[in-house]
């Protein structure tokens, strides 16, 4: 499995009874998509453990069936 590109991105708020986070972020070079503010759905809520708003994080990012579905997220010290 290949390895996906990490993005830059501050989180602006969680959702982690619905698996949701809104991150301010940049490039998303495998998505083709310029920096902006969205949500996205963390398949798995343990991915949203332990990060805040206002973290400034590392994520990488899928497109599935028209969600775009966290498959990383590391909060950068």
């Amino acid at each position: 499995q290949q390895e996906m590109p990490m993005t830059d991105g501050e989180v602006r708020r969680i959702d982690q009874e619905n698996g949701k986070i809104t991150i301010k972020h940049g490039e998303i070079k495998n998505l083709d998509m310029p920096p902006m503010t969205m949500v996205f759905t963390a398949p798995d809520n343990a991915l949203l453990n332990g990060v805040n708003v206002g973290d400034k994080v590392k994520f990488a990012v899928k497109s599935e069936k028209g969600q775009m579905l966290l498959t990383s997220l590391k909060v950068v010290k």
